[in-house]
């Protein structure tokens, strides 16, 4: 027992120390699952592997930038004044929390009357210095890393397949590699749709939430800005819907002066979330790709901890590709179903 628990120790801070090199192929190979889908669709079509990879990153590479084009103005603009709109929120929250805090200061007041302690020791905060130069270092290593996922994403869409017989090869036995063979493609097609269902699902509610955003007043860009988030968001069970609903009330606060229509964004926001998490993916996907909300949760904190934002981002195709393989090594099938 306690070799287990000093391995998995070492195993999870290997995955810690090493996400400068673990992220950008993670990322690449959940990419990569995205557009193999479509690249299979292409070559029913007899289009070149090379040629269908090829065209399927191009097309995603122009859509991430024009996406962010879009977006880049409304994002500044928000991160500009956010400090000034805050002090707007401020008297709104003040005016909610008044009553606990009237009951704050009565508390104070018997503590006083009580011969507790009125004076508090001043209390010295420092603040870290920024450093004029953090920019230009740390932007040549995210030049770098992107650039590492998107080659990465293209040589796993045109050799990961060739890849995959090369390593099945040198397998000993005729049945083990006939087994492997069923194995691998069963789990990549299976996390190949699921990974492509997902994304397309999460991107059908941003956008529909953009088109309510833009129904309730919003500019075009601002509403795509925010729709994006919320599909962002909507990759992460659970965390990312409480995060979207926290800053879709922040949203409605300054967007609007009327307390009702304040609520407005976060309860479009809510509604949505309700028939695409209760309704939409459940019919799409199926039980088998369900998952134990506590063990999801479980996970997207474990990974959320190890690598932040894109830690929760691929908890959940991590935790699905795990529950395939486990469904299909006899012997393990218990093990599957505890994850369900």
């Amino acid at each position: 027992m306690p070799l287990l628990v000093l391995a998995v120790l070492a195993v999870g801070y290997t995955l810690w120390a090493a996400q400068e090199l673990l992220l950008p192929v993670l990322l690449a190979m959940f990419f990569a699952l995205i557009g193999n889908p479509i690249i299979r669709l292409l070559r029913k079509l007899y289009v070149p592997r090379f040629i269908a990879a090829l065209a399927v990153l191009t097309g995603g590479l122009a859509g991430a930038i024009l996406l962010t084009h879009q977006m880049l103005p409304p994002a500044m603009e928000w991160a500009s004044q956010a400090p000034r709109e805050m002090r707007q929120i401020a008297p709104k929250l003040r005016e909610l929390t008044k009553p606990m805090h009237e009951a704050n200061k009565a508390a104070e007041t018997i503590a006083r009357a009580a011969g507790g302690e009125t004076g508090r020791k001043p209390e010295v905060v420092r603040t870290a210095q920024d450093d004029p130069y953090r920019i230009v270092t740390r932007t040549p290593r995210l030049l770098a890393s992107l650039l590492a996922v998107v080659l990465l994403t293209f040589f796993f869409m045109v050799y990961g397949e060739k890849l995959q017989r090369n390593a099945i090869a040198l397998l000993p036995g005729r049945q083990q590699k006939k087994f492997t063979v069923e194995i691998l493609h069963g789990i990549e097609r299976e996390v190949s749709r699921y990974v492509l269902t997902i994304s397309v699902i999460n991107t059908l509610v941003g956008l529909a939430f953009a088109g309510i955003l833009a129904l309730l007043g919003f500019s075009p860009p601002e509403a795509l800005l925010w729709g994006t988030v919320v599909a962002l968001l909507n990759f992460a069970p659970y965390v990312g819907p409480l995060i979207g609903m926290i800053a879709m009330l922040l949203v409605g606060f300054v967007s609007f002066d009327d307390p009702l229509q304040s609520l407005l964004p976060a309860g479009a926001y809510l509604l949505l979330h309700t028939l695409e998490g209760q309704l939409v993916t459940p019919i799409v996907l199926g039980r088998r790709m369900a998952l134990s909300p506590l063990v999801l949760i479980l996970a997207l904190m474990l990974f959320g901890w190890l690598w932040g934002i894109i830690g929760l981002l691929l908890a959940v195709p991590l935790l699905v590709c795990v529950k395939l393989v486990l469904a299909r090594v006899e012997g393990m099938e218990g093990w599957a179903r505890l994850l369900e």
